[in-house]
């Protein structure tokens, strides 16, 4: 019983974390720039104006879907760490973790 209470108050501490967690990732060329939240949740996006012209609209689309996708990568990330440690700390072993 008190191992289920330390693992509840744990995982809300994550949870908590992870709201507060911010993650940015940019473009190779920093044209694009987006942040997201730990718990997946896209905050920001910052476009160069250089890629606001019609000739540049598959361009910007292309990039934009790859920054994000490396934000919520590196999210996903930082969240499977943080629950690997409460579960070692509980002397929990879960395969793949």
């Amino acid at each position: 019983m008190l191992d289920q209470m330390k693992m509840v108050m744990k995982a809300r501490a994550i949870q908590n974390d992870l709201k507060k967690t911010e993650i940015d990732a940019a473009s190779r060329d920093n044209l694009v720039q987006v942040t997201v939240t730990g718990e997946l949740k896209l905050k920001t996006i910052s476009i160069d104006e250089s890629l606001l012209s019609p000739e540049k609209k598959t361009e910007l689309e292309r990039l934009i879907q790859a920054t994000v996708a490396e934000a919520f990568q590196r999210a996903q990330q930082i969240a499977a760490e943080k629950t690997r440690e409460v579960m070692k700390d509980l002397g929990v072993n879960v395969p793949g973790m």
